[in-house]
């Protein structure tokens, strides 16, 4: 019976010594993350590239506004934080989030495989798709990217982009041109220069209202499933859990519609963008 209890003690002692261990990890895995960081900082900085309309932009008095912006600043309110924007090219968005420039990426940024080898992501905020601009000349001619898949028609898009990827995926006989920006890429098409843009949705039904009329006809049925999500750096599973509790609060407590209202469905705030 004592060789009993005493197996018991022991038994309860390894188990109370792994509880203490893994508390104590834990513990210090919290201390870690970049949530911590954050509020010692007393600030919130965001990674994004503006230009890509409606969620990253400058107006006309020189200020960063979009969706993302909008999103960003509910996040460090929720925090008590100060919110600090950091513009940065697309092409170093995500190194630049890895070597500390900035706490994550809220940048209109597709969830991919390769892309999460490298960060983390949140639980998709929006899901946007691949749509089309057409020159005006190809109306009733092209009805799909299928149509366009032939080496006799100049598809652009921007450089770097799901709007790349799909090209190359799913149009690979077109001519491809890349292009540094979004409004570049799209303005060929305008010009007469190329056949057709494909670019996210939320970017080309802004494009369209803004410049399209006329000129271009929209292929606006998305041809691709892509959510959108913002990145952080790998183990960070308290940021993570921070993140995703937030963006279940704000799309249930009304802030979430109220910006995509104002942004993704409305239009105008296009008048007070830099253009």
């Amino acid at each position: 019976m004592r060789r009993v209890v005493q197996c018991v003690a022991v038994v309860c002692a390894l188990v109370l010594m792994a509880a203490m261990s893994v508390s104590a990890a834990d513990i210090e895995l919290a201390k870690k993350s970049t949530l911590e960081q954050i509020l010692k900082r007393g600030e919130l900085r965001v990674g994004f590239e503006a230009g890509y309309m409606p969620f990253e932009m400058t107006d006309k008095k020189g200020n960063f506004v979009g969706f993302d912006i909008d999103m960003a600043k509910e996040m460090a309110k929720a925090m008590g934080v100060k919110f600090v924007p950091v513009n940065t090219a697309w092409d170093g968005i995500i190194p630049s989030l890895i070597t500390g420039k900035f706490d994550i990426i809220m940048s209109g940024m597709t969830i991919t495989q390769e892309r999460n080898l490298k960060v983390n992501f949140a639980d998709p905020y929006i899901i946007v798709g691949q749509t089309i601009l057409l020159n005006k000349k190809h109306e009733g001619k092209v009805h799909s990217y299928k149509d366009l898949n032939d080496p006799k028609y100049i598809v652009t898009s921007k450089l770097g982009t799901t709007g790349e990827q799909a090209v190359k995926r799913m149009i690979p006989k077109c001519h491809y041109k890349s292009f540094e920006t979004e409004t570049e890429a799209a303005l060929e098409v305008v010009n007469g220069k190329a056949d057709a843009f494909v670019y996210d949705l939320p970017f080309c039904v802004v494009f369209m209202a803004q410049q399209g009329a006329g000129r271009l006809v929209f292929l606006d049925k998305p041809f691709t499933y892509e959510p959108l999500a913002w990145a952080i750096n790998k183990g960070d599973p308290d940021f993570l859990n921070w993140l995703n509790n937030f963006l279940r609060q704000v799309k249930n407590d009304g802030r979430y519609d109220r910006i995509y209202h104002k942004w993704i469905k409305g239009t105008e705030w296009i008048k007070e963008v830099a253009q």
